[in-house]
């Protein structure tokens, strides 16, 4: 059985970071490419960073200079970093691993930063 266990949430105040775990059993993840979203409060859930199974990894703008995403293989984890951390980072942020024919989601963390 697959999952994906994220960990990390929290409240922090602007400016802060927090760093964001997934931790994936069933699968090992640098065959797939994982992605972190993020579903702010009303609106639709939105792509903020990706690392495929080579390592390569893209960033949404508005993250970009401030998110890294990482994976540890050892770990069959994948981080997201979130420094300098802003009030519209707020929401509820997924795991996603995406194969050839497959993905799988996690049940996400809430990030809620007080400005």
């Amino acid at each position: 059985q697959v999952q994906l266990l994220e960990s990390g949430g929290g409240l922090v105040q602007a400016g802060g970071s927090l760093r964001l775990s997934c931790a994936a059993s069933g699968i090992i993840v640098s065959r797939y490419v994982v992605g972190w979203y993020r579903q702010p409060p009303g609106k639709q859930r939105e792509l903020v960073a990706a690392i495929t199974s080579g390592g390569n990894t893209n960033y949404a703008d508005s993250v970009k200079g401030r998110f890294t995403i990482s994976r540890e293989n050892a770990e069959n984890t994948v981080y997201l970093q979130m420094n300098i951390l802003k009030p519209e980072d707020t929401g509820v942020y997924y795991c996603n691993a995406a194969g050839a024919y497959v993905a799988y989601w996690g049940q996400g963390t809430q990030v809620t930063v007080s400005s």
